[in-house]
């Protein structure tokens, strides 16, 4: 990490104002060590549960028939799957351009969109806070943005995301549209509660931004502000678009037969699923649950085969694309870097 990305990250991890300022008040308070421990031992259970329905689908399943169904995709079916993952990364490089507004810079949208791309593919496959933080930091630190204005950009799109992902996950589940297989303790009705408390999040958050539009709030030492209602309004929009594409390519990837309402449920019971587990790319989760609650709707070879063409169409294809255009971004700043090098000996 570069000297001004070092300095910028030690500075957000003291805390920054909105404008850039570093904050004077006190560090974070740590979490309690019980809190800390009881998430922890959530988290190893977790992840066993994960382990054990891994071993048992690996058990039952035909490999030679996951991979004969992976090289049986019809060239339209898989043309499909890449304008789907295209849209989608488009859509969420939307994120940042929309956070131009909220955070009140001036960056203009060729640097933004390279930035976001890189960030976002490298959040997919190796976690948030490497991945979509701290790359995010990295390169608009160098495109000239203070700590503050990072921040806020970090914040917008983080709940951005999270949004829409409540409003449609509140919507399918309250409608009990995903069937849970028998033994799980949630059950439907228990989904169903949680779906009602989702949607009642994304309506306190509109409500929140229509009456509280402005209003500073603090978050362990960082202050950030609510957005306007327009604002929200089209964070919900973005949001829920990206979730549905990448719902509509695992779609395109399964045998027919099963709706895409459901598909759209499992991907994002399997999302959440993934980021409690806290492993790069969730590796092996959303294959885990895709098998668990699609388990007699399709064989178990053609639903594993979609899972994993979507992982190459999602986060292998993007992340190749991603270096590429991480290697430019470097070899521009050595550019320009040289120019003032010289520019300056002249003078």
């Amino acid at each position: 990490m570069g000297r001004p990305a070092a300095r910028a990250h030690a500075a957000l991890r003291a805390g920054a104002r909105p404008g850039g300022r570093a904050l004077r008040q006190g560090r974070m308070k740590p979490h309690h060590p019980t809190l800390r421990l009881a998430a922890r031992i959530a988290s190893l259970l977790f992840l066993l549960a994960v382990a054990v329905l891994l071993v048992h689908a690996a058990r039952t399943v035909d490999w030679t028939q996951v991979r004969a169904a992976i090289a049986g995709y019809a060239p339209h079916r898989l043309a499909l799957a890449g304008v789907l993952t295209a849209a989608s990364y488009a859509l969420y490089c939307g994120y940042d351009v929309a956070a131009r507004r909220y955070a009140e810079h001036d960056l203009r949208h060729r640097h933004i969109l390279p930035i976001v791309f890189v960030s976002y593919a490298l959040s997919m496959n190796i976690g948030a806070v490497l991945g979509g933080a701290g790359f995010r930091l990295r390169l608009y630190t160098r495109s000239g943005l203070s700590l503050g204005l990072i921040t806020r950009i970090i914040f917008f799109a983080t709940v951005t995301n999270w949004t829409g992902y409540l409003l449609l996950a509140g919507v399918l589940f309250a409608r009990r549209t995903l069937a849970l297989p028998p033994g799980w303790r949630l059950g439907v009705d228990g989904l169903q509660v949680l779906g009602v408390a989702m949607l009642g999040v994304v309506a306190a958050y509109l409500v929140a931004c229509r009456l509280m539009h402005g209003r500073i709030f603090h978050v362990r030492g960082h202050h950030f502000r609510l957005p306007s209602l327009h604002l929200a309004l089209l964070q919900l929009a973005m949001s829920t678009g990206n979730w549905m594409l990448m719902a509509g390519i695992v779609h395109v990837l399964l045998p027919g037969g099963i709706a895409y309402p459901e598909v759209l449920a499992v991907l994002l019971l399997g999302a959440v699923a993934a980021a409690a587990v806290h492993m790069p790319a969730g590796i092996g989760v959303l294959e885990a649950v895709f098998v668990a609650l699609l388990d007699g709707r399709a064989p178990r070879a053609e639903i594993l085969a979609a899972v994993l063409t979507y992982r190459a169409f999602y986060y292998l294809l993007p992340l190749a694309v991603a270096m590429v255009v991480y290697a430019g971004l470097e070899m521009r700043r050595h550019r320009q870097g040289g120019r003032r090098t010289m520019h300056g000996d002249r003078a």
